[in-house]
């Protein structure tokens, strides 16, 4: 057995994303692009090494494939002095099950009972739980701070949102003292809008207790807003709420995806990426540098490595490697990796997924139709022409990141 540790993160990577389709149909929710350059898990693993969290387990079920080449050894996000893993110096253990396995995850508590060992070969004192698909930046210090303060067995990060949203959210009643006194999933009519974001704080040996408990219930689902977080509740153990007042996203939908790409952009971003004091991490990427061509136009964007734009691009998102050919033009849209735009299209509030190719002239999205299109990885989108293409794009504020 290890030394005891503070604090040691487990890290739900297994979902299969299905509200995310057809952009999950060959990788898990965590591993869908965001941001120009990243994946979704770079945000909570970035989260654990700005907060000097070493020891990570990536718990993955669900068409791991492209998760696990993102990850690799996990350098990238190696905490300066953190502990050896199983798979590399990183401190980041890759904790695999295959769906439809007799051992499969049966649900979030399942996954980490089944790493119990894991836990114990660590033995920290705290635990830390957290999800993958999430986009926030959070320094779990705080977390953690907040949850020894006030003495509580167990502690759920919270943080209110729109009452039309609440049916999607675990939803919490919080005393003054930040306890909480009441707790419902996916209420169809909820008593407040205090959401629960899914990360969790646990003294160790509390909740390998429960997990133990919940395990030898065959009525439970082992799932810690249906099952453990009620459970603790009607048994009187002190559960409190960590009020968390930065961005926070659940990109659990397509709109919701493309809505949090949307606050990335603008002169004021709801959500800023690659600040000094608190960066997002990614695996390295060897790319040549992005190129705008001098008739191009370019208006409030965010562009990756090895973009080419020719044509006109404005409220948008592209990554790495995109092109955009002549008299093209890309709104409010999201253009993941590797993108072929040729000439004379157009892209309107439109998700493209990774490798696709659309061709001259073809169009994707309707002019005022506020719905979001999207289009699944490596499709090819044929002529449709002629296009209605909007004015002309003006401006100059454009991102490489």
């Amino acid at each position: 057995m290890m030394k005891k540790q503070e604090c040691v993160a487990m890290l739900l990577a297994g979902g299969e994303g299905s509200r995310l389709r057809p952009l999950t149909k060959y990788m898990a929710k965590p591993a869908v692009h965001f941001g120009a350059k990243y994946r979704m898990i770079d945000f909570a693993l970035s989260n654990c090494r700005n907060s000097g969290i070493g020891t990570v387990g990536v718990l993955t079920q669900y068409k791991p494939a492209v998760l696990h080449a993102h990850i690799g050894s996990g350098d990238a996000w190696q905490v300066e002095g953190g502990n050896s893993s199983h798979n590399g110096s990183s401190g980041i253990s890759i904790l695999e099950r295959q769906a439809g396995a007799p051992n499969a995850y049966k649900g979030t508590a399942d996954a980490i009972y089944q790493n119990l060992a894991y836990l114990q070969e660590h033995n920290p004192k705290y635990v830390l739980i957290l999800s993958g698909d999430h986009i926030y930046n959070m320094d779990y210090r705080t977390m953690l701070e907040h949850h020894q303060a006030t003495g509580a067995d167990a502690t759920i990060s919270v943080m209110p949102v729109k009452w039309e949203e609440t049916s999607r959210f675990g939803i919490v009643s919080a005393d003054e003292q930040h306890r909480i006194t009441a707790f419902a999933e996916k209420p169809f009519k909820a008593a407040s809008n205090l959401a629960s974001m899914g990360i969790y704080v646990f003294n160790w040996e509390f909740l390998k207790s429960r997990l133990e408990q919940d395990a030898d219930n065959p009525a439970s689902s082992h799932d810690f807003g249906h099952d453990i977080i009620p459970g603790l509740l009607a048994e009187g153990a002190h559960v409190s709420a960590y009020p968390f007042e930065g961005y926070w996203k659940d990109v659990g939908t397509i709109e919701s995806l493309w809505e949090s790409h949307m606050d990335l952009l603008g002169y004021y971003p709801r959500l800023q990426l690659n600040q000094e004091a608190w960066p997002v991490w990614t695996a390295k990427r060897e790319l040549p540098k992005s190129e705008v061509a001098l008739d191009a136009r370019v208006n409030n964007a965010e562009i990756g490595e090895g973009v080419s734009i020719y044509g006109n691009v404005s409220h948008s998102v592209l990554f790495d490697g995109v092109r955009v050919g002549e008299h093209s033009r890309v709104l409010n849209s999201v253009i993941m990796p590797g993108v072929q735009i040729g000439r004379h299209a157009l892209i309107l509030n439109a998700i493209i997924g990774e490798g696709s190719i659309i061709k001259d002239g073809a169009i994707v999205g309707k002019p005022g139709n506020p719905g979001v299109t999207v289009v699944g990885e490596r499709s090819v989108i044929g002529r449709h022409y002629p296009a209605s293409i909007p004015a002309q794009l003006t401006g100059t504020r454009l991102n490489f990141v």
